[in-house]
């Protein structure tokens, strides 16, 4: 919210600086966030009045002003300054800032001050200058001269004039601050907490000269709980808003818009009350106050037809909707030049009935914001009041009457008691409180306190919607007693070292593994499209959201690949050619079998999981190498350099975001921890991607076991090498390959077995035979290197050709293949 620091100071002016009140304030729970002055410093500006202006001899859009700038500088009362201006509001009569020789205008857009002199325009000496208010800085406003009040001194300094010394002060509130949402509600905090008088503002009542009244029904208590209004007739709506108030206006964020609409907003940021001023002769019949109807449409005043439901509020008439109750007035009723009969309203509508309406018509509104909060419901008649006396004084002419108040008090609510232990206070504030320190400070917030023995009892006012339990009274008091002035006092707490086990590491060690090989961290919503569900996780029911933040994040994520697709087409569509991507994040499933505790939620299981993604080259750009894309290899290989010591198999597996014969299941001891393969042809496809990544997701859990290392004396006899060439079927996989080896070596003499070339013959032509001893069609040769060797004892030729003998046996008779010759 944003005010002036001298509107507030109307109200409640203590003896503090600006930056002393705005610590006071935001030390209280108010958060000042911002200090900005009015207008920017500038010097030797005054009030000038063009007592003669002509046509320039040389030039038709610049006229030559006489201004009489009165008795400044040692001039004579009444002496004339030749100005050159070429604004087209420039003539006789008008009062407007003029900028004396040797004046500093605002920095422009260089970023330098203005330093005005006396010069020559096109032959004519100009002896200062005729300001805008854009050239002031006060606005945007270019359009000619700042016009100011026909009765403002010749020669008064314009920050004086138009208390352009004023500070803008802009305040963070928490939504339990309602009634802090008027220049009154905080001056009322500022009295409490300073001790300083309040000015309570009057609200005389205005003599009805009338009988008229509008038929008003309320159908709805559970919207509206209070409606009050009146008529006025005969009123000037042509009128122009007083200066004054378009300031202040202006000063809360607020333009001017007519007298009517401006009368309601001041006093909406005066005093906080919303309200609303209908064009009597386009109300058809009465007004009734009820839920909308399923399909009714309303025009509203920002232009928008909305369609309404029987969730959202309405104020409709005897042939359709006028208005979205609380919110905003509808175009059918509203005030134009023409309007003479008015009829204004102020009501009491229920937080919950407005709270999310407009957000679901995208649009906000000030009136909505507050009524979704609070506002007090024992007041409209006042707030009436003051409005109809406003309308009076800047619209009235000598017929205005007004009609009788009608006010509708239907369902109004009813305060709890809400009672407050000093004991529990002094404890959850942390320093010791008297019962007399906490009565103190609760009366000063203009609280009703009945004190008991150790407690006292409040009865929240009608203004304050936010006091409900105990600990909103505790926070009163801390308030008042001030955040600054509570102790600093450390925790004590018995500190016992956790250790994670040896044969674990860390989430932040499985970080930097990935980024070490060239994969960078994402970190991605875990509300996700519906659609990414049934396609890449193929889950036809996904965790859905009762109140999702977008349309498109409408469901919790069952996989990360969704998320890194996402960033990934993010990167192409920027032309990246290299992408590595990785998260680190958390999962949800259904499962039954997962009960409520401190971390879980009944139903739910949570799992975290890494999951990566390479797309384009597989190394970058050089010289040395070919570019060559990343295929299933590459990242299989980082899958194994993640997961090692750990030794990881792999088999052929389905995932539904993968390609059917690109996808391997990645297993660990034989259990099966994730899958790594190629994105599916048809979401490479209907992602628009230029290749298809390839992708792997983990379980976190799995990832993050060590096998704890053991020591071994290094070798002392030499290694032999054995190479192998086995012919088997291509359907034979290297994995059983590797099975078969190590079953046929005994302990530890095998040290390794690597798989070093693949052969598959050329196909056969129409009519061609197989070479002699050559590979059939439907087999291809695997040549092995085995690394054999003993710790105790150097190995014999005979101990070498009979492992070598058990290892092509084994791979007969597990794999079907042959000795290639």
């Amino acid at each position: 919210m944003q005010f002036p620091e001298s509107w507030l100071r109307e109200f409640c002016n203590p003896p503090l600086t600006t930056q002393e009140l705005a610590d006071t304030l935001t030390m209280a729970g108010l958060e000042v966030e911002e200090l900005r002055p009015v207008a920017p410093p500038f010097t030797k500006i005054v009030v000038g009045e063009i007592k003669e202006a002509v046509q320039h001899p040389d030039a038709d859009r610049l006229r030559i002003c006489q201004v009489d700038v009165g008795q400044v500088d040692g001039m004579g009362q009444g002496a004339l300054l030749n100005i050159v201006c070429g604004a087209p509001n420039a003539r006789v009569g008008i009062k407007v800032p003029c900028a004396l020789v040797g004046a500093e205008l605002p920095p422009g857009d260089d970023g330098k001050p203005f330093l005005i002199k006396v010069g020559k325009l096109r032959g004519v000496e100009s002896q200062g200058m005729l300001c805008s208010a854009r050239e002031l800085k006060l606005s945007e406003d270019h359009g000619g001269l700042l016009e100011l009040d026909a009765a403002a001194p010749v020669g008064q300094d314009i920050r004086e004039h138009l208390n352009l010394d004023d500070t803008l002060f802009t305040l963070k509130l928490t939504p339990n601050l309602a009634h802090c949402l008027s220049v009154y509600g905080i001056a009322r905090e500022v009295s409490a907490l300073t001790g300083v008088p309040l000015q309570q503002p009057s609200f005389p009542a205005v003599a009805a000269k009338l009988a008229d009244k509008l038929p008003v029904k309320v159908s709805a208590p559970d919207l509206c709980g209070r409606f009050s209004g009146r008529i006025v007739r005969h009123v000037n709506t042509r009128a122009a808003t007083p200066q004054w108030m378009l300031d202040r206006l202006a000063r809360c964020g607020q333009r001017g818009v007519s007298p009517l609409v401006d009368i309601s907003n001041y006093v909406m940021f005066e005093l906080g009350r919303p309200s609303h001023i209908f064009d009597l002769d386009k109300i058809h019949g009465g007004l009734d106050v009820r839920w909308g109807k399923p399909g009714e449409q309303l025009k509203l005043l920002n232009g928008n037809t909305i369609t309404v439901d029987d969730k959202v509020g309405v104020i409709a008439d005897d042939s359709q909707v006028e208005s979205l109750a609380g919110i905003m007035g509808g175009d059918a009723t509203a005030v134009s030049d023409d309007t003479r009969h008015i009829y204004i309203e102020a009501a009491f509508w229920w937080p919950k009935a407005v709270a999310g309406r407009s957000r679901r018509f995208n649009f906000s509104t000030d009136a909505g914001h507050r009524f979704e909060r609070g506002v007090d419901p024992s007041l409209t008649v006042e707030h009436i009041e003051r409005i109809t006396q406003l309308v009076i004084d800047i619209c009235g002419t000598p017929d205005t009457a007004c009609g009788p108040m009608d006010d509708q008090a239907v369902n109004l609510p009813v305060s709890q008691p809400v009672t407050l232990r000093v004991a529990r206070a002094a404890k959850v504030i942390g320093m010791p409180l008297t019962q007399a320190q906490c009565a103190d400070a609760l009366q000063r917030l203009g609280l009703p306190v009945v004190q008991g023995e150790g407690t006292l009892t409040v009865t929240p006012p009608s203004f304050r919607f936010d006091i409900t339990i105990e600990e909103d009274l505790i926070e009163e008091v801390a308030r008042m007693v001030g955040y600054n002035n509570l102790p600093t006092t450390p925790p004590l707490a018995p500190i016992t070292p956790k250790l994670a086990p040896e044969a674990t590491r860390s989430p932040f060690a499985v970080r930097r593994s990935l980024a070490a090989l060239g994969y960078q961290e994402t970190i991605n919503f875990s509300f996700v499209e519906e659609r990414w569900e049934h396609e890449l996780a193929a889950n036809p029911q996904p965790i859905k959201l009762l109140n999702p933040i977008a349309s498109q994040m409408s469901v919790m994520r069952s996989t990360l690949l969704g998320s890194l697709l996402q960033v990934l087409k993010f990167n192409l569509d920027r032309k990246a050619e290299r992408v590595r991507v990785f998260e680190l994040g958390r999962v949800f499933l259904r499962d039954a079998s997962v009960r409520n505790t401190d971390t879980t939620v009944e139903g739910f299981h949570q799992p975290m999981r890494v999951s990566g993604l390479a797309h384009g080259p597989n190394d970058m750009l050089q010289w040395g190498r070919k570019e060559q894309a990343i295929d299933f290899f590459d990242v299989k290989g980082d899958v194994e350099a993640l997961l090692a010591p750990l030794r990881a198999t792999f088999e052929p597996g389905t995932h539904p975001a993968m390609h059917p014969g690109r996808c391997a299941r990645v297993l660990v001891d034989g259990r099966a921890i994730g899958f790594v393969g190629e994105l599916h042809p048809q979401w490479r496809q209907s992602w628009d991607l230029p290749q298809a990544p390839v992708m792997f997701e983990l379980e976190l859990d799995a990832v993050l076991q060590r096998v704890v290392p053991q020591f071994q004396p290094v070798t002392k006899h030499q290694a032999v090498e054995r190479d192998l060439a086995v012919v088997v079927a291509e359907r034979v996989t290297h994995a059983e390959v590797m099975d078969a080896i190590a079953a046929a070596v005994p302990g530890t003499m095998l040290r390794s077995a690597v798989l070093f070339d693949v052969y598959r013959p050329k196909p056969l032509r129409a009519g061609e035979a197989a070479p002699a001893g050559g590979l059939a069609p439907g087999e291809k040769s695997l040549a092995v290197r085995l690394t054999l060797g003993r710790a105790e004892a150097t190995l014999t030729e005979a101990e070498i050709d009979t492992a070598v003998q058990a290892v092509v046996a084994q791979l007969v008779v597990r794999t079907g293949g042959r000795l290639r010759v």
